[in-house]
């Protein structure tokens, strides 16, 4: 993967460039080729963005995409090799031989990517047709009809769109991922004979990825005209569907766009002569889709089949009026579980069991064997599906990959992913941006392309978790193993050994670690090249029989950037400090001095099985991002300070969560950037007035959660608790009274607030000058003594999402609360009944008032069905 790997190194040079490590001797690199190098790859990746966006071969960027990759590989393992021997070199001579090496090795680097530069701006590309192009749908036409299942919901809202009085062209759109319906669904609209005889003229014309305005203009002529005449002009052939189209009612489909500038192009071609015109467009893009449509109309997203509607679309493919016989629908629901609702999938599983005899043992065995057999049915669907892939942006393309080592069926924390590409260095660095920041707008264009799907959603609205359909997951697999962006062992798609296990750059072990390390042929001759290892347990522990072997193979990893191992329970200190170029780490760690020497670290997420403090030296990594750490201590700045030249901050650090600890004050006034603090344990040294007051001086602090010890004494918050760029507070355990919620209303951009058995006291009374005014979600959970609570709409103009847990005693919700024009969903879960009723009160008398988008979730409590 050409653009991450020169990402990759792009970064390692800028940090060598601006390296203040002691253990780098700066004087002897010579600077030059460092830069000169990095100028080398700035236009190789320019080189990649343009040529992505204009190349029609696909195959020959794929040839030139590998050859630069296999050029910037070499030289990263020159560049890190040279780095490791540095910085673990025992004494100054040989650590001045390292540099002088070094020296070398930096001159062989900088003339191949200037060779390599020099020749990719000589190359021109010739546009032709992709052999992509020619991948059409034809083959699933024949099963429009069989195809047209659990999308009545979908059919009537376009229609009742072509229905609409408005006399204006209108574009509807619909969206939604390669193979899930949506040219099916428009055939069905577009071949419906009342539909089509309110319209003078009709088109059907397939854009594909790559737009060729002159095969359009046939298309549509052919369409309207009957003229296919390949000797006219381009000019010709729009006087011809201008003339055609003038005054004229027409519904024109566009199917599989994939640009807004083509949607440009195409757009002047069909006037609007506010005769009720109308244009259904497929799309699998949403910024395509939004651009495109019509501003009252916005698109259609396409969802995935309920398994009664994929069960139902099999049968009719397969058996058409027929019956599925009883002796194999337990074994045939089986087989359409796998498809989990892509009609694509659905449709070839169906098509290849056509094709045997349709008995108990034929289908007992496609049972058995059904990942073989699911391989057969991706070969055939991941055509369509490859195309998403292809034309990715080539900055998304290892991205997008990576998704494919979580676990099947894991909904992933977009949060972990993120970090993840941060650590791979897969996102682009620019100069007014944040890596987190731009992570994020990645993650949202997978989404907007219909790669990934959104699943649960935090209380801002932002994304918690994702997932990926299996298909794409599948298709991720094989690419990587193609692409050497990432390997998984144990996968059926990926061999576990070969002769290149060596050069694999990333691996994701799901399982059997044991057997991965008692085979890798680390004491074979050449260097180990890889750059990750990821254990994917899905929130399993692994089994691992014998450790006593492969954590000495993981010290042989000497260019290691990720080590992400938490789930494996082993000590890893006695390895750790070899690892050098770690930038992202997370395990089990009992001795913390090994971490002194990781100057690169930018996460840190370590634990310890008894309290441990770690070194020093964490004071001076000055690239450390994130830092979560349990049983272990910072080391107080103020006693290391005295010891120091240069004043100890950590500016760059943007999330701490970390134990209490008797100088937390001290640690908060040194990391003054922090924007997600986690305290655990708090109050545990009666630091609690101290922490407090240092809120204050946290001026990105945007997310706080506090739990308190167990035997804690009640808190104060007093009017010394504030954070001016506080959104999200989580208090646990904290035994606060209720009036302390008056401090709280003073924090000015608050708008997220969980109190988790956070309160003590019978009541909780909000005056009316009590205002929390851009609260949005509120959640109280096992406040066991409140009984009576009394507020206003007032007090929560903004509310919109209320959540209430365990709630015993509570008489009632305050019934005005009803009255909150923004309030949108009440849950209530194993609260007083009284609660539940006065709930379902507050909906009843919104829906009275014509307030239809409130809702209601009770979860009654069981103790009073007993």
């Amino acid at each position: 993967m050409a653009y991450s790997c020169i990402s990759s190194l792009m970064q390692t040079l800028k940090q060598v460039l601006q390296a203040k490590s002691p253990l780098i001797c700066e004087s002897c690199i010579q600077q030059q080729h460092v830069e000169s190098s990095y100028q080398s790859l700035c236009t190789l990746q320019v080189f990649l963005e343009d040529t992505t966006n204009e190349a029609n071969d696909i195959e020959n960027l794929k040839i030139l995409e590998n050859k630069i990759k296999d050029v910037v590989y070499k030289a990263e393992d020159r560049v890190d090799s040279c780095l490791t021997n540095m910085i673990l070199a025992h004494n100054e001579d040989d650590r001045e031989k390292a540099c002088k090496f070094f020296n070398e090795e930096l001159q062989q680097v900088e003339t191949e990517l200037d060779s390599l530069r020099k020749e990719v701006i000589v190359i021109e590309f010739h546009k032709r047709g992709s052999k992509l192009t020619e991948l059409t749908t034809t083959s699933f036409s024949s099963t429009e009809e069989t195809t047209y299942v659990g999308m009545k919901k979908d059919y009537k809202a376009i229609l009742n769109c072509l229905n609409a009085q408005t006399k204006e062209l209108i574009v509807i759109s619909l969206i939604g991922m390669g193979g899930i319906g949506k040219t099916t669904l428009a055939r069905k609209v577009f071949d419906n004979s009342i539909i089509r005889d309110r319209f003078e003229k009709h088109a059907w014309v397939t854009i594909s990825e790559q737009y060729n305005k002159r095969q359009m203009l046939l298309e549509v002529a052919s369409s309207i005209s009957g003229v296919n005449n390949q000797e006219m002009s381009n000019d010709e052939l729009m006087v011809i569907v201008y003339r055609s189209l003038k005054g004229r009612r027409f519904l024109i489909v566009i199917d599989d766009l994939w640009s807004t500038e083509a949607w440009d192009q195409m757009r002047r071609i069909f006037q609007n002569d506010n005769n009720k015109s109308r244009i259904i467009l497929t799309t699998r893009l949403k910024h395509v889709a939004d651009y495109a449509s019509s501003p009252d109309f916005p698109p259609r997203e396409v969802s995935f089949l309920s398994f009664k509607d994929s069960w139902k679309l099999f049968t009719k493919k397969l058996f058409r009026k027929d019956r599925c016989p009883p002796e194999l629908r337990k074994i045939g629901k089986h087989i359409i579980q796998q498809c989990q609702g892509l009609p694509l999938s659905i449709i070839v599983i169906a098509g290849l069991l056509s094709k045997i005899d349709v008995t108990y043992d034929n289908w007992k065995k496609i049972e058995e064997d059904l990942n073989s057999f699911h391989g057969s049915v991706l070969e055939q669907c991941q055509a369509i599906l490859c195309l998403s892939y292809n034309y990715l942006p080539p900055y998304l393309k290892a991205c997008f990959l990576y998704i494919g080592g979580f676990p099947e069926d894991m909904e992933i924390r977009v949060s972990k992913m993120m970090s993840s590409w941060i650590a791979e260095q897969f996102i682009k660095a620019t100069s007014d941006t944040r890596l987190e920041v731009v992570a994020e707008e990645y993650v949202q264009e997978l989404m907007d392309r219909s790669l990934i799907l959104g699943k649960t959603r935090k209380p801002n609205g932002r994304f918690k978790t994702c997932k990926i359909h299996d298909l794409l997951r599948q298709l991720c697999i094989r690419e990587a193993q193609i692409e050497n962006v990432v390997h998984f062992p144990y996968s059926d798609l990926v061999s576990t050994y070969s002769q290149d296990i060596n050069d694999r750059r990333r691996v994701m072990i799901p399982f059997l670690i044991d057997d991965y390390f008692i085979d890798h042929p680390s004491q074979r001759s050449g260097k180990i090249r890889t750059r990750s290892l990821i254990f994917m347990g899905g929130g399993r522990s692994y089994l691992v029989p014998e450790m006593n072997h492969w954590p000495d193979s993981i010290s042989e990893f000497k260019l290691l950037k990720v080590l992400d191992a938490r789930e494996i329970g082993y000590d890893f200190s006695p390895i750790i400090r070899q690892l050098v170029h770690l930038r992202y780490v997370d395990a089990r760690i009992e001795d913390p001095s090994s971490l002194a020497k990781l100057f690169n670290l930018q996460t840190m997420i370590v634990y310890s099985r008894r309290n441990v403090q770690l070194p020093a030296e964490i004071w001076t990594m000055s690239q450390i991002k994130h830092v979560d750490i349990e049983q272990m201590d910072m080391p107080n700045p103020v006693s290391i300070g005295d010891q120091q030249t240069q004043p100890l901050f950590l500016n760059n650090l943007q999330t701490l969560a970390l134990d209490s600890s008797p100088f937390l004050a001290e640690i908060l006034k040194k990391t003054p950037n922090v924007e997600k603090l986690k305290i655990r344990g708090a109050n545990t040294y009666n630091e609690w007035f101290d922490f407090v007051d240092c809120l204050i001086d946290l001026q990105r602090l945007e997310k706080l959660s506090i739990t308190a010890s167990d035997d804690n004494s009640p808190c104060i918050l007093s009017s010394a608790f504030y954070a001016p760029s506080l959104k999200h507070l989580r208090l646990g355990y904290t035994s606060l009274p209720w009036e302390e919620m008056d401090v709280l209303a003073n924090l000015p951009n608050l708008e997220v607030l969980k109190a988790d058995s956070a309160f003590n006291g019978t009541n909780w009374t909000l005056n009316e000058d009590i205002v929390f005014q851009k609260l949005k979600y509120l959640r109280i959970w096992s406040a066991d003594d409140l009984e009576r609570w009394e507020a206003t709409t007032d007090n929560f103009p903004m509310l919109e999402h209320l959540v209430l847990l365990d709630l015993d005693e509570l008489e009632e919700i305050p019934q005005s609360f009803g009255e909150i024009m923004t309030l949108k969903l009440v849950q209530v879960e194993n609260c007083n009944p009284a609660v539940d009723s006065s709930a379902r009160n507050i909906l009843q008398e919104q829906q009275g008032w014509g307030n239809c988008e409130l809702q209601i979730e009770i979860v009654p409590s069981l103790q009073y069905d007993l």
